[in-house]
């Protein structure tokens, strides 16, 4: 089969691999459907991020399942968004549902070989069931979806609540799509890409030219000085950090949802203000896929299409052989992008995709 294979710091090849071997008691043997690329993937392909080498990217993924073992409540041609984190069952934080805050836990696309290849086996307890009229492209999302989720639930939003969401990528789009489902009256969105602005525009978030000014100080502006119940840090900027715990009201909360780039100093001016405004700071890693049935990957699924738009957030869906190129100009800034989906299995490429939005590369 297929895979793109990442075989040394900006060194990938559209190459022939062995096939997947069963991961676990119960795995289940799938055709990848599509696979989102993450910002964590470019800086494993080009910044020296990568665990080991050689190394299949890919943990933003749908799938279509081939086999399953003959008391599955799966069948072969469910389609599927599949969990990628594989945790160590030993893990006294696995043992409460909380996977991502165990210390010796597994990952597709990092820690071990990820999606973008043709098939994977995968274990039945990390699959997903999504609608059979949902294309693969978004079915792809339900991994950055439930980040934002995650990351959103741990809010206490006040009646008529103001937010303030900083960066207008994907996660930052989505974040303020989960906002405005869970009942924040006024979403703000900020970032400094006109094109960017203009998706969460369209999506009908009122939306802040970051390059203008000091974000912070145009919320401040427009809420009549108050500042916003919610901040939403979802950039992984040291300034856009400072500007999000500076924008937030009294009583406010602030979630930092990006992973900081650099070094993050606050002044005691600023820490001081955080004192004495009473707010609340969030951190927020991973997702949630227990408890089954109910988790956050489920109420994704039952909002995908509905409430919550992916279509208007993919900017590219290339096909798994342009991933070395694809790669390439996504790090050095060759093509403008917002989401890039790799459409892997014909289903999942147009015009079988109908909805899925973007060029064709």
């Amino acid at each position: 089969m297929k895979a793109a294979v990442l075989k040394s710091l900006e060194e990938m090849v559209h190459t022939d691999v062995s096939e997947p071997e069963p991961v676990g008691d119960r795995s289940v043997l799938v055709r990848v459907g599509a696979v989102g690329v993450c910002g964590s993937d470019v800086l494993r392909y080009g910044r020296g991020k990568a665990y080991h080498y050689p190394l299949v990217l890919g943990h933003e993924f749908s799938a279509i399942v081939e086999q399953a073992p003959a008391d599955s409540e799966f069948t072969p041609g469910d389609r599927v968004a599949v969990f990628p984190l594989l945790p160590d069952a030993a893990d006294p934080m696995t043992r409460i549902g909380e996977y991502a805050l165990g210390s010796g836990y597994d990952y597709y696309g990092s820690r071990r070989d990820g999606a973008l290849a043709e098939r994977m086996h995968v274990p039945e307890a990390n699959l997903i069931r999504v609608p059979r009229d949902t294309p693969l492209t978004h079915a792809a999302m339900v991994e950055p979806a439930a980040v934002a989720l995650h990351a959103m639930l741990k809010l206490d939003l006040p009646a008529d609540a103001t937010a303030l969401v900083i960066g207008a990528g994907p996660i930052g789009a989505l974040a303020a799509q989960w906002l405005r489902i869970l009942g924040a009256s006024e979403v703000y969105v900020a970032d400094v890409d006109a094109r960017k602005r203009a998706v969460l525009a369209d999506l009908g978030f009122p939306v802040i030219d970051a390059s203008a000014g000091d974000t912070a100080e145009q919320v401040r502006e427009l809420t009549g000085g108050r500042g916003v119940d919610i901040a939403v840090e979802a950039c992984g900027l040291p300034v856009t950090a400072v500007q999000a715990i500076t924008a937030a009201a009294a009583l406010g909360q602030v979630v930092l949802l990006g992973d900081l780039s650099g070094d993050l100093t606050l002044p005691r001016g600023l820490v001081s203000s955080v004192l004495r405004r009473e707010l609340r700071l969030y951190g927020t890693w991973n997702s949630k896929i227990a408890p089954a049935g109910h988790s956050e990957w489920d109420m994704v699924v039952r909002h995908l299409g509905k409430d919550l738009q992916m279509a208007p957030l993919i900017s590219h869906t290339p096909e798994l052989v342009d991933a070395p190129s694809m790669f390439a100009d996504m790090l050095h800034r060759r093509t403008w992008y917002n989401k890039v989906v790799f459409a892997v299995a014909d289903e999942a490429r147009p015009p079988y995709e109908a909805g899925a939005g973007g060029d064709i590369r």
